[in-house]
């Protein structure tokens, strides 16, 4: 009998920019505080996963430090059965991550969010140009199945020579329709979409968010500000018990 996902081992990896270290604490913050203290989330720091001599490619011209090292997050997971997630750092979640789980098949490579939609600005992140292609976002929140061949097959090597399309466009899947869908509700674009009346359960702050100047004002700043707010405000209690 299959086992419920639900019960899994689940590891998360979420993506790191060393100009948004705040966006990793807080989307941190969000999984925990939402969530049952035995996940495992870390960073995916592109120097030290140079330094491991997992990622090497130079030829990136990406946005992101993690525009291409979230698909070493089923390596790095060092697990042959269970599930793994990858998320942007400029998520927020109101919401136990694991729910996601009871979306997830195991006759699936992976699943995502499969958004269908043309960007409504030019620039993003404080001027960085809003790039327009196939399955864009698609690979923002992906959970990966580890125990699945197609999987298995994404090792360090083939993250670090096939074209960045291939990774971001999930056609390292070799049936196309092993690539499940997710509710979008865990992966809601502020900006491109209107502002729904129940609170997503992954909020993306694709286009910035208010920890940019310039992005105080979009669709759920008052929510991460106020993630923001428990979070330094837990650090400073822990620091008053230590001091």
């Amino acid at each position: 009998m299959p086992q419920d996902p639900m019960d899994q081992p689940l590891r998360i990896f979420v993506g790191y920019d060393s100009r948004e270290d705040i966006a990793w604490q807080v989307c941190r913050a969000s999984i925990l505080r939402h969530s049952a203290p035995d996940l495992e989330i870390r960073p995916l720091k592109l120097t030290t996963l140079r330094t491991a001599g997992l990622y090497y490619r130079h030829d990136d011209r990406a946005t992101t430090e993690f525009s291409l090292t979230r698909f070493l997050t089923p390596h790095l997971s060092a697990a042959q059965n269970g599930w793994s997630i990858f998320v942007d750092c400029d998520f927020l979640f109101t919401t136990d991550i694991r729910n996601v789980l009871s979306h997830v098949s195991q006759d699936n490579a992976v699943h995502v969010v499969q958004h269908d939609y043309v960007p409504t600005a030019a620039t993003k992140m404080e001027g960085q140009v809003q790039v327009t292609y196939p399955r864009k976002n698609w690979s923002s929140f992906m959970v990966f199945n580890n125990g699945h061949p197609d999987v298995r097959a994404l090792t360090p090597a083939v993250v670090n020579s096939a074209p960045p399309s291939h990774l971001h466009r999930l056609e390292w899947v070799a049936d196309q329709k092993q690539i499940g869908a997710l509710p979008f509700a865990w992966n809601f674009l502020v900006g491109e979409y209107a502002r729904p009346a129940r609170l997503p359960f992954g909020i993306h702050y694709t286009n910035g968010g208010p920890w940019f100047e310039a992005c105080q004002g979009v669709d759920f700043a008052a929510e991460w500000r106020a993630e923001r707010d428990r979070y330094l405000a837990s650090l400073e209690g822990w620091s008053a018990e230590c001091g």
